[in-house]
């Protein structure tokens, strides 16, 4: 089964790697939604978080990676910690940025920049707890090919952060580590939560 996986994924490297993406990245928010034991899940809540993976953050990251190892080859030391900067300084905060906004937009907001601005610090803050470990490895040991598809098993947990955090936290690790406290997944909320930051 492995070897057809990776057969398929070198024959069609893009379709394969942004399915993959977008489909660990919608299940972050399957999993948000059935753990906060919600009575009924929010579908459309869920397609709003595939819509974004799909167009956005399973392409991005798919030509991303390909962008870093051809301005930076190899999996040296040098290499691979330029391709980590970049990645946290560059790709994290637009990544970030784009799930809060596009979201909120998907969802009719009428300010899409609210959720952004009240929780994008503390997230960025915490994905630095997260993605530099995650990354490291991806550079370092994960072959090119794979990369994305690597890239979204860690972002299958993280889209499970990014998705309690957006709907009843504020961003923080904190703010998670504490939520099965709360009876029935009650919201957290903002006020409650300014305690918790890191």
């Amino acid at each position: 089964m492995r070897k057809a996986f990776l057969r398929q994924v070198r024959r069609f490297p893009w379709a394969t790697n942004v399915t993959l993406y977008g489909c660990l990245f919608a299940g972050g928010d399957f999993v948000h939604q059935w753990f906060s034991r919600k009575e009924e899940m929010d579908w459309r809540h869920t397609r709003n978080v595939a819509v974004v993976a799909f167009s956005f953050h399973g392409n991005f990251n798919f030509f991303w990676m390909r962008f870093l190892e051809r301005r930076f080859p190899g999996n040296s030391a040098g290499m691979v910690l330029r391709k980590l900067l970049l990645d946290q300084t560059t790709a994290a905060p637009l990544a970030t940025s784009v799930f809060y906004t596009g979201v909120s937009f998907l969802e009719g907001k009428e300010d899409i920049l609210q959720d952004w601005r009240e929780k994008f610090l503390n997230t960025y803050r915490t994905g630095l707890m997260f993605w530099p470990f995650m990354q490291f490895v991806n550079f370092a040991l994960v072959p090119l090919y794979v990369r994305t598809t690597f890239t979204g098993c860690c972002a299958f947990i993280w889209a499970t952060f990014l998705c309690f955090s957006r709907q009843s936290g504020d961003g923080t690790a904190a703010a998670a580590l504490v939520w099965d406290q709360y009876d029935n997944g009650d919201h957290i909320g903002q006020g409650n939560c300014q305690h918790l930051e890191l």
